[in-house]
């Protein structure tokens, strides 16, 4: 995932992406703890490539998602993780990217917030973005997938419709 993200190299071989990615793998992993929540929608915007033109725009929008307006002046080192999880969730997804990758992330958070973030998920997915989506949640899986590869200790096992590798799968 890293890889696709661009976030690695790869030691072997190549990996070609066409398109912006947006990558929702380690929620938070550009923050910088002495930051506000503010500056840090400023600094992991830029990291994922958003101007700050673009993320003053949004910035209400990012905020409103995150539901953490009482926080915002607040240093992100007195965030519990799943208020830095949301922070990074809303921003990371304020835009419409070709590619979103998402591991395990829906897994944090309250179900009412999971449910939003599905919800906002599959809100790209219908503008066009395809989802490359990692999780051991076989009901997220068929909810938001209609291709599947399933891996089983860095082999593949299988690959198909997400109904028929889901009930397989759930069988096993």
């Amino acid at each position: 995932l890293k890889v696709i993200a661009r976030v690695l190299k790869p030691t072997k071989g190549k990996v070609e992406v066409n398109g912006t990615v947006a990558p929702l793998i380690e929620l938070g992993a550009g923050f910088d703890p002495q930051y506000t929540g503010k500056e840090n929608i400023y600094l992991y915007g830029a990291m994922l490539g958003y101007t700050k033109a673009f993320i003053d725009e949004k910035y209400d929008e990012i905020v409103e998602f995150s539901e953490l307006h009482d926080f915002m002046n607040v240093p992100v080192k007195n965030f519990s993780s799943g208020m830095i999880s949301r922070l990074a969730f809303s921003i990371a997804t304020i835009g419409i990217p070709d590619i979103l990758i998402v591991d395990e992330v829906l897994s944090v958070g309250d179900f009412r917030f999971q449910e939003k973030c599905k919800n906002r998920i599959k809100n790209m997915l219908d503008k066009g973005t395809t989802l490359l989506f990692v999780s051991h949640s076989i009901e997220q899986v068929e909810e938001l997938c209609n291709k599947v590869v399933w891996l089983d200790k860095g082999n593949l096992k299988m690959a198909g419709e997400s109904r028929n590798i889901a009930e397989i799968y759930s069988a096993s």
